[in-house]
């Protein structure tokens, strides 16, 4: 399917208005799934032309976002990945798992950018940070795009590693997410160490219902997320 390569542009305005020389773009992997941690990755890319075919991770096949990772990795001029663990996703609630992936990232860089850009139209990063949310960065945004495609690839690959302990589940297919081999694991089995346990997913395993953990504040992005809504 034909589509827009990603632009600049974003980054050219930041500079512009903010006078931000380093913009760090940011996109997260995981954010529906239930099992594995959420991943964010931070890049900076300056205002070089991209590799050519960049473009939104879940655009991409395996072989060719694979391909793009690799590219991507020596063409950035820094980039950082940042993880939130299933057990925080439980006990912080998904907003706030976002912002810790996400801080970790940057913190990961080498340098400290002057704004960022996030995937998405919710600040979930707020103070001290400039902030700039664009709806679909990920297929506009060149730093976005390109922290999509090392996130997911990143992330993909550990569920798989996780896939080889827990065959059962499928990992290595369904990176965590809802999937028909994954639900009749659970069925089966119950939970791994690496599952979500305040997920809804529970809400349907009489067996193992009992595991669930039920935090006293859930906003509505969080049970939109417990679903198995990838956004």
């Amino acid at each position: 399917m034909p589509y827009e390569a990603p632009t600049h542009s974003v980054e050219r305005s930041l500079r512009a208005t903010l006078g931000a020389r380093i913009v760090a773009g940011i996109d997260e992997v995981g954010r529906g799934a239930w099992a594995g941690p959420v991943t964010a990755c931070a890049a900076v890319t300056g205002l070089r032309r991209p590799p050519e075919g960049l473009t939104d991770s879940k655009l991409l096949t395996v072989k060719r976002r694979t391909v793009m990772a690799e590219q991507l990795t020596g063409w950035v001029t820094d980039h950082a990945l940042g993880h939130a663990s299933p057990e925080e996703i439980d006990e912080l609630g998904m907003t706030a798992a976002l912002r810790l992936a996400a801080v970790r990232a940057l913190e990961g860089l080498s340098v400290v950018p002057d704004a960022i850009i996030l995937d998405g139209k919710h600040d979930y990063l707020g103070n001290p940070w400039q902030v700039r949310t664009v709806i679909k960065g990920d297929q506009s945004c060149v730093s976005v795009a390109a922290a999509s495609v090392i996130a997911k690839v990143y992330r993909d690959a550990r569920m798989a590693e996780l896939g080889m302990e827990y065959a059962a589940f499928g990992f290595a297919d369904n990176a965590g997410y809802p999937s028909p081999v994954h639900r009749a694991a659970l069925e089966a089995w119950g939970p791994t160490p690496y599952h979500r346990l305040s997920w809804a997913y529970l809400d349907s395993l009489p067996r193992w219902r009992h595991l669930k953990k039920v935090r006293q504040i859930i906003d509505e992005a969080d049970e939109a997320e417990q679903l198995g809504f990838d956004f």
